[in-house]
């Protein structure tokens, strides 16, 4: 069974960093593509950024874009996000995407 399991949300302040991490089980994570999407209260869910297998090339949306960071580690079966100069808007849950499968979402709540 495939399973992503997501861990490191939680309040921080504005300006502050947080990671998030999801890990995976059920599939050979270092064949695939990662991606990470959020969604805020009443909005579509969106694109964060995404790392290809090998974490050699990465793509992040505009809004994140210089500080936020995504990388991966194989050994471990891992996906991380590293959040830096958080903003209030930054606030969602937000969900890791392997192929056709979701984490069930973390909550990052960004206080001003």
């Amino acid at each position: 069974q495939v399973q992503l399991v997501e861990s490191g949300g939680g309040l921080v302040q504005a300006g502050g960093p947080l990671r998030l991490s999801c890990t995976t089980f059920g599939l050979p994570f270092s064949a695939y593509a990662m991606s990470w999407f959020r969604q805020a209260p009443g909005k579509e869910r969106e694109f964060v950024a995404d790392i290809n297998w090998s974490g050699g090339r990465t793509n992040y949306a505009d809004s994140v874009k210089g500080r936020f960071t995504i990388s991966r580690d194989n050994t471990k079966n891992t996906v991380y996000l590293q959040m830096n100069s958080l903003k209030t808007d930054d606030t969602a849950v937000y969900y890791c995407k392997l192929s056709q499968y979701w984490g069930q979402g973390a909550q990052v709540t960004v206080s001003s």
